[in-house]
Order: C-alpha cells, then structure tokens, then sequence
C-alpha cells in the first residue's frame, strides 16, 4: 500500500494535484494561499501564489491594484511618492503638492536643486540677478522690492559713492555735509590723519583735524604762542586784536590771573591793579 500524500492543512491528497512545499510540509494550492499570502491593501483580495506581489512600507498589492490615487496610472514600473499614505505618480504629485518656480511657472521637481525666498520657490538656474543676468546660486544677494541683485551689482546701482575716491560704500562710512565718505578717505586735508571717531573742524567745507587747524588757522596765544581753538570748552580772552587762553591771561609783573578782574594795559604788557600803582 502506497505511502499518504496529503496537504498539511486540509489532509487531502495531493497526488496528482499541483502542491507548494513550506517548512518541509506540503500544501494544497487553495490552502497554501489561504494561510500563507498577503492581502492586498487596496483591493483586500488575497494575492495568490502565482500572481506578482508588490510592496511598500509593510503594504502589499496586486500589481495592478499598485496604481496612483489620483490618475490610477500603473506605478509598477514608475517612480512614486506617498502623501498621507495615498499612493502618486510623480506627475500628479508634483501638479498638487510641489511649488512652481515663480520665474518660468514650471513645476520644481522633487530633488531638483530650488531657492525659496520670501515665501516663492525658484529653480536654481532661474534666480538671477536683475541686473548682470547671472544666476546667484548660493552667493548673498540683495532684494530691491520685487527685483533681486548680486551684490556687486547691487553696489554698483544702488550703493553711495565715496566723495573722495568715488568707489561705492558697502557699508559703514562717514557721512559729512550729507556727503559719504570711506573712513579711510575722511582724513585732515593737511595731515591725512584719520578723522573718524575724532574731533575735528572745517574751513572752507574742508575738514582738519584740531591740531592743523589750530596750526594753520586759529589766532596764537599773546602770552605761550599756542593757538586759540576755543574747542573742547577752552576759554580764552580777547582785548585790542590780541588773544590770550585763560590761564595765560596773568599779569606780567607779578602772574596773578587777571580772568574776572580789572587789569591795566602798559604797552605789549598787561598789570594788575596793584602792579600798575607801583609804576
């Protein structure tokens, strides 16, 4: 008697019956599909042994259940995205979820290189600069109202020119008689010393520092010959064309300060009171 060739699950025999072996035991094909195959997440059919199976992220489907959600083209074979666990070809993806790049109103394609900006996309190539027409990749560049430029650009159109040297001023700078100027170009028209952050004078709209104006401009002291700038709060007196600093204002015969008091003048000479009585 011949040995028994039966499906594991059922017990029926398998001779001449198409059969599936799994885990060294036999099955009959029914049963083998009723305990071992998927179901399919679309149409919740089992997916039997012989048809082809698809899957993704722990889903399974019948090849032509694999279909995009909203044109039901086949996604066997094409690229696809998945949006609240709905199945898209890239096409109607990129039509309702993807932004369009504001200068050529072309989609974006996922994984294309974009620029987003204020609230628009551009394709890479797309954003250039209003002026040269280059594109800005990922350089700095400047928005003016709906127009974007290069920064070189940008400096050449729109920037303030130095009064001295003419060149644009990218930032900082000194504003003098509502002029810019570089900080290196603002400098004492006789020593060329640096006046930004200093104290300094003007004469004839021509800015020097303190220490040439007094130099070259301001009346000199009768009593030490230094110049009389008046700045900073410095006080001086001034009687027949001659000046004098206030602590250089003193009698010539005995020095006692003369700021505030009666003094009498005895040719290039100035007394006190006292000294003048002694003549």
């Amino acid at each position: 008697m011949a040995d028994r060739f039966d499906c594991d699950n059922c017990k029926e025999s398998l001779y001449g019956r198409k059969y599936i072996q799994s885990d060294d035991s036999p099955y009959c094909i029914p049963c083998y599909d009723s305990l071992f195959s998927n179901t399919c997440d679309e149409c919740k059919e089992l997916i039997g042994h012989d048809a082809r199976e698809l899957f993704y992220e722990d889903r399974h489907y019948h090849e032509h259940c694999f279909r995009c959600f909203r044109c039901d083209r086949s996604l066997a074979d094409e690229p696809f995205t998945s949006q609240d666990d709905a199945l898209l070809c890239n096409d109607c993806y990129c039509n309702e979820f993807s932004s369009k790049c504001v200068a050529c109103d072309k989609i974006v394609m996922p994984g294309t290189r974009k620029l987003e900006y204020a609230g628009s996309t551009w394709h890479e190539g797309c954003f250039i600069c209003h002026s040269c027409e280059q594109p800005i990749g990922s350089k700095s560049f400047i928005p003016d109202k709906d127009e974007h430029y290069c920064v070189p650009c940008y400096e050449d159109k729109f920037a303030p020119r130095c009064t001295r040297c003419k060149k644009t001023l990218a930032k900082g700078g000194v504003t003098y008689r509502d002029e810019p100027w570089h900080k290196e170009c603002f400098v004492c028209a006789s020593c060329k010393m640096q006046l930004a952050g200093q104290h300094f004078t003007s004469r004839d709209d021509t800015p020097y520092c303190l220490k040439c104006f007094g130099s070259l401009y301001a009346k000199k002291c009768e009593a030490c010959s230094k110049p009389i700038t008046g700045f900073g709060g410095g006080k001086y007196i001034s009687f027949e064309e001659r000046q004098w600093h206030q602590p250089c204002f003193t009698c010539s015969e005995c020095s006692v300060s003369l700021v505030g008091a009666g003094f009498f003048p005895n040719g290039e000479r100035i007394l006190c009171r006292d000294c003048h009585g002694n003549l």
